[in-house]
C-alpha cells in the first residue's frame, strides 16, 4: 500500500505525542492519557504547569490566559464547556505543536465542576501543502491509540462540489467509547472542482468527551 511507510512513521509520532508520557500517581497509572500527560476527566487544579503555553479562549482567542485557572474567563458554549486553546511550550518544544508530525491546533473542553470534560486535536489548515494532504493519517493513528475494534464509522460520498484527489475520496466520521470517553474522529480529504489545485480540504478532527 502507497501510504504504509508514512503511517508507520506517524504511527511512532503519534504515540510520543498522544498519551506516552508515563502517568506520575497511582490514580494514573491504570488510565490511558489522551494527549501527553493531559486526561479527560481529571481535575483543572491537577493539570501540569510546565510544557504548555500560548493560552487563549478558543472562542476569542485574542483573549489570552495566564494558564489552566483562568478557565472561567472563557464564555461557555451552548453545552456549557468552556474551550481553552493551548499549545506545547517552545522552550520544550522548538518544533512546534505537532502530534505524529502534524501541525495541531489544540482545545481543552472544562465544564462547571472545574474538570476537563474534553479535548480537541485539529490539523492546523493553515499548515503547508504536503502537511495537509497528509493530514488524514492521523486520524489513522488515534483510531489504533483507542483501539482498531469497535468503531462505529460513517462514510460520505462525494457532494456535486466535492471531488477526489489522485482518485482518493475521504469524508469519514467514527465514533467509539472507550474507558469513560467517547472518541470522534473526523477524516476529510477531496478537492474542490474548478479551484487551484491547492485549495483543498484536508484534515483530521479528534474529539474526546467524558461520559456522563
Amino acid at each position: 500500500m502507497r501510504y504504509s511507510c508514512a503511517i508507520r512513521f506517524f504511527a511512532i509520532g503519534f504515540s510520543v505525542g498522544l498519551g506516552a508520557v508515563a502517568a506520575t500517581s497511582a490514580s494514573r497509572a491504570t488510565q490511558h492519557s489522551d494527549l501527553r500527560n493531559l486526561y479527560v476527566g481529571e481535575a483543572i487544579g491537577d493539570l501540569p504547569k510546565d510544557g504548555y503555553a500560548a493560552f487563549a479562549c478558543a472562542a476569542d482567542p485574542k483573549l489570552s490566559l495566564n494558564g489552566w485557572d483562568d478557565w472561567q474567563k472563557c464564555p461557555p458554549d451552548m453545552s456549557g464547556l468552556r474551550a481553552i486553546r493551548f499549545g506545547y511550550d517552545p522552550a520544550t518544544d522548538p518544533d512546534g505543536t505537532k502530534v505524529g508530525g502534524h501541525p495541531v491546533i489544540l482545545e481543552l473542553l472544562v465544564g462547571e465542576d472545574a474538570r476537563v470534560d474534553g479535548l480537541r486535536i485539529m490539523t492546523d489548515p493553515a499548515s503547508r501543502h504536503y502537511m495537509r494532504k497528509k493530514a488524514f493519517l492521523l486520524g489513522i493513528q488515534a483510531k489504533a491509540r483507542y483501539g482498531d475494534e469497535g468503531w462505529e464509522c460513517a462514510h460520505g460520498t462525494p457532494s456535486s462540489d466535492e471531488q477526489p484527489i489522485g482518485g482518493v475520496f475521504i469524508k469519514e466520521q467514527c465514533k467509539k467509547t472507550f474507558d469513560g470517553r467517547d472518541v470522534l474522529i473526523e477524516r476529510n480529504l477531496f478537492a474542490k472542482p474548478g479551484r487551484d489545485s491547492k485549495d483543498f480540504v484536508g484534515e483530521t478532527r479528534i474529539t474526546i468527551l467524558r461520559t456522563p
